[in-house]
């Protein structure tokens, strides 16, 4: 595992050359919600590209609920597992009215009460809507966390408590984003361009085969 220098250096690093921004696109927090619900197995470019037809004319759930589950479904059908996930936005625009007053909430408990809500929305809503210092894991967060040693652990969760106990405070709020993009776009899970890697040098061992 990385010490506390080279932990701060590699967060140094990334914070120079990425700017911390969401690639998903929303208006609230309750559209980045949705949004990531359907961002799961799916590029957040597919989902822009759906969420663009109906997001400016939906921003509540009542809006969801009043459009229905099949008008959900025709609009999300170019997303994977677009039936599940359309059932589980539904669900929680239901209980949002229900429990919540129409209102999304800032705890993960009450997140993960929501229908196809685990830990990972939870906590990109947290990090994204909220602007609370936590550390969703996706896949590429995960592969960059153990490759470079950062936070090496068996399981996303493991990696999220790990990422948030040993991140410097000045870095946290935006750890998710510096390690999702540098993942996404330099990490790759395939053939990483470590040639173009701003921590290639005296940070991350990996050597790709």
């Amino acid at each position: 595992m990385l010490n506390k220098a080279k932990t701060r250096e590699l967060y140094r690093r990334l914070s120079q050359v990425i700017d911390p921004k969401p690639e998903l696109e929303y208006g609230n927090v309750f559209q980045l919600l949705v949004a990531v619900v359907l961002s799961a197995q799916a590029t957040d470019k597919s989902v822009n590209l759906a969420t663009r037809r109906f997001f400016p004319e939906r921003k509540t759930p009542r809006d969801f609920l009043d459009w229905g589950l099949e008008s959900l479904e025709e609009a999300t059908k170019s997303i994977g597992l677009y039936r599940n996930k359309s059932r589980s936005i539904i669900g929680l625009c239901q209980k949002l009215i229900d429990d919540f007053q129409g209102r999304v909430p800032q705890t993960r408990e009450e997140l993960m009460s929501l229908p196809g809500v685990g830990l990972k929305t939870a906590n990109v809503v947290l990090n994204a809507g909220f602007g609370q210092p936590v550390v969703a894991v996706d896949t590429h967060i995960f592969r960059v966390a153990n490759r470079t040693d950062l936070a090496p652990a068996k399981t996303p969760e493991e990696v999220s408590a790990l990422l948030e106990a040993r991140t410097p405070k000045e870095y946290l709020l935006n750890a998710h984003h510096y390690l999702l993009l540098h993942g996404r776009y330099v990490c790759t899970a395939r053939n990483p361009h470590c040639d173009n890697c701003v921590l290639a040098d005296g940070i991350c061992k990996h050597h790709p085969n």
